[in-house]
């Protein structure tokens, strides 16, 4: 018993290091893509160097219940700084004003636009346009979750590039310019590219934009902050840069509409259909072994209104954890094969280590290595080297991602703003990373029992225009 106990125990302290050691490869790959590739210039710049030769880009906002924000966010979406693009907001049967809010601020008429049901999708209603606003498409159709109404959105669009994204959610002006480089230099091979999530809580917002970018008052929301530092900066782009990246936010992520159509568009019956699309794009490139770039853009900054409420953040984490779950179920004989290269080996190696087995094997540590302690079968030494470990390599991955945000893209200019985060990446490792932990074993259980539930997500809004 004590010597299965011991195997088990350096089991669960084997997985920890060799999740922190990841993390740390993480950090290292993404300070070396910075320093290789630093930062694009300003937006004056990158117009007079790749407006010319930028493609047309339709982008898809799918809106249920989104009469708070949508005006503002369609606001946001309408004065990009882009040569040639059109804004496809699709209303996914809400329940609630969002349709006649978009009617009435924009003065939104039905329009008759031909399309093709390259994908299928629940029926559309109606299709509406607006005569002084001729890049702003309105499609009215009957509740079929997000991915349903994506599906739509691409069968409308006409443009070779789509963006999706959220309807809840602000671009930066310069965002599509930035964010379509790599379909600028290397078009035969670009398939997806992702941006960054910012969360706006906090910021000062104005007409759909960001014009003051502020730390959030909220606890969570600050928490949230840093965690999303570590997952866009760090991570996301650390895969990107060895072609790993098996995620692009359903927030903001440009695809080349051929490709998506080809493997059939967005999956239905999931809660991750933003990772299973990038997935399945990764598969259908590696079975017809051509070659492809699967990217991640830092620059590019999409603002986000995060939960404030223990209850709607715990709602939000578990279904994405169930939504990883499910791709891996999907496609788990990627996992270690040589015909899908890196993918098979880093990014579903990495899906396996963190989300399948990771947060079992994290509760197991915080239960079991105590209490093996207590019944003297570990020594203090172990547990006090598990301890340490585990919570200093969990300071420096998020301290050192924030030092990357400022060393490389500095979008916190008050330095109070910074002082605070950096505290908060300190001490979100004493308690918010536990609970995280809990609402990922919730997501285990949900996908164990099949549960396909979204779960409200209650939101403040971004306020109202300014004069």
């Amino acid at each position: 018993m004590a010597g299965l106990a011991g195997l088990i125990a350096w089991f669960v302290i084997g997985t920890g290091l060799l999740q922190n050691l990841i993390y740390l490869v993480q950090l290292g790959l993404a300070a070396a893509a910075l320093i290789e590739r630093p930062p694009s210039p300003q937006a004056g710049v990158l117009w007079r160097r790749y407006a010319d030769a930028s493609p047309p880009i339709a982008l898809l906002a799918p809106a249920f219940n989104e009469a708070m924000t949508i005006s503002q966010s369609v606001r946001s979406l309408l004065s990009l700084h882009y040569p040639n693009f059109e804004v496809i907001v699709i209303n996914d049967g809400s329940t609630d004003k969002t349709l006649q809010v978009l009617i009435d601020v924009f003065d939104l008429k039905p329009l008759h636009r031909h399309y093709d049901l390259a994908i299928d999708h629940k029926p559309i209603r109606a299709v509406y346009g607006a005569a002084h606003q001729p890049r702003l498409i309105v499609v009215d159709k009957e509740n079929g979750g997000k991915a349903d109404a994506l599906n739509a959105g691409i069968n409308v669009s006409r443009a070779p590039i789509f963006c999706s994204m959220d309807a809840d959610s602000l671009l930066e002006p310069d965002a599509l310019l930035r964010a379509v480089r790599p379909f600028v230099e290397d078009p035969e091979k670009t398939v997806a590219v992702g941006g960054t999530i910012r969360i706006a809580n906090g910021c000062r917002i104005e007409d759909g934009r960001v014009v003051e970018v502020r730390a959030p008052r909220n606890p969570l929301a600050l928490l949230q902050t840093v965690e999303y530092l570590r997952a866009f900066l760090m991570a996301r782009l650390a895969w990107s840069r060895i072609n790993a990246l098996t995620i692009i936010s359903g927030a903001f992520g440009l695809f080349r509409r051929a490709r998506v159509i080809e493997v059939g568009g967005y999956t239905h019956g999931t809660v991750g259909e933003d990772m299973e699309l990038v997935v399945k794009l990764h598969r259908l490139m590696r079975d017809k072994g051509l070659p492809y770039r699967v990217s991640f853009v830092p620059e590019p900054v999409c603002w986000t209104e995060a939960p404030e409420s223990i209850r709607v953040l715990g709602r939000q984490r578990s279904r994405w954890h169930r939504g990883a779950l499910e791709t891996f179920e999907r496609h788990w004989r990627m996992l270690f094969t040589p015909r899908y290269g890196r993918v098979g080996f880093v990014g579903f190696g990495y899906i396996l280590l963190v989300d399948v087995i990771g947060p079992v094997v994290e509760l197991l540590g915080y239960l079991l290595i105590p209490t093996l302690w207590a019944m003297g079968l570990l020594s203090v030494d172990y547990l006090l080297a598990f301890l340490a470990g585990s919570f200093t390599f969990g300071v420096v991955i998020s301290v050192g991602s924030l030092a990357l945000e400022e060393s490389e893209l500095r979008r916190f200019p008050r330095a109070r703003d910074l002082i605070l985060l950096t505290t908060v990446a300190v001490i979100e490792n004493f308690g918010y990373r536990q609970v995280n932990n809990l609402w990922r074993l919730r997501g285990i259980w949900q996908y164990l029992r099949r549960s396909q539930s979204w779960g409200a997500m209650t939101r403040k809004g971004f306020g109202a225009p300014s004069s």
